[in-house]
């Protein structure tokens, strides 16, 4: 199996794949880190070093599913584009893609978690006015897939997304 955790900035991907990680032994292929690395080597932030992050996680993933191990995958995924690579992969390995979309159902709950964000990664956090962005170039997941707010209580959550991941 392969699973995304997909949704804007701020809205608890990374709570999620963590959980699960912890509580299923799976490793977790988390965008944000992977280019905070690629940066700290020296290469200027920008779009480019997102999608090598991109790369570097579908190639990661890869691998765990040639070796039978069921990886996460903590991004945005904001657009089809970066979704298809989920698709491909899950495709190519022929397990399934299990998507699990975080959103944030209050906007002023959303902003003030934001701003109060430090991850201590050698990137910026994202803006409220990167988020509005994302948000604006945003598709729907067209696969059945699992939604979950993050004001809602996160073990709640998390016992969602075991269930929804189900065995593995």
């Amino acid at each position: 199996m392969l699973i995304v955790v997909s949704g804007l900035p701020g809205t608890g991907k990374s709570a999620i794949a963590d959980a699960l990680s912890r509580t299923r032994g799976l490793p977790v292929l988390s965008v944000d880190p992977i280019e905070a690395a690629i940066v700290q080597a020296g290469i200027e932030h920008g779009f480019e070093t997102g999608l090598a992050a991109y790369l570097v996680a579908e190639v990661l993933a890869d691998a765990y599913l040639a070796a039978a191990i069921h990886p996460i995958v903590d991004a945005v995924n904001a657009v089809d584009v970066a979704r298809e690579q989920w698709r491909r992969l899950a495709q190519k390995h022929e397990v399934p893609l299990r998507v699990i979309e975080c959103v944030i159902g209050d906007e002023t709950v959303h902003a003030a978690r934001l701003a109060s964000r430090d991850r201590g990664l050698a990137i910026p956090e994202p803006s409220w006015a990167d988020v509005e962005q994302r948000r604006a170039e945003w598709t729907p997941w067209p696969e059945p897939h699992l939604t979950l707010d993050a004001t809602d209580d996160l073990d709640a959550n998390i016992a969602k997304a075991d269930a929804y991941i189900g065995n593995l």
